[in-house]
């Protein structure tokens, strides 16, 4: 995994989606074929658009509690939080400037 991502827990999540103004959480597991899929795209995104965005990766099988809070049903799902507030979401593994441009819009 790429050094510009991060994983958060359910113990330090809220301080983790305030820790930039603008944070990216991709909620996932292990055995996701699609959330495997998606991660060399973040991957690149928090490496090109670091000074803009903060990318935080959840396992759900092993941190459920952030997940309910936002009602993930499907995975992969990612939430955009802007000043520690959830502003956006997208789901699946949506190419990688549909996700960028969620990102721009909010910057």
């Amino acid at each position: 995994m790429s050094a510009n991502i991060s994983n958060a827990t359910d113990a330090d999540f809220d301080q983790a989606v305030k820790s930039h103004k603008l944070v990216l959480v991709d909620f996932w597991a292990e055995w996701c074929g699609p959330c495997r899929a998606l991660t060399p795209k973040l991957e690149e995104i928090a490496t090109e658009m670091a000074s803009e965005v903060k990318v935080i990766k959840v396992n759900i099988d092993e941190n459920p509690q952030a997940p309910s809070k936002f009602n993930v049903r499907s995975i992969p799902m990612m939430v955009l939080f802007k000043d520690g507030q959830s502003v956006d979401q997208i789901l699946g593994n949506l190419p990688k400037d549909q996700i960028a441009s969620m990102i721009k819009r909010h910057a």
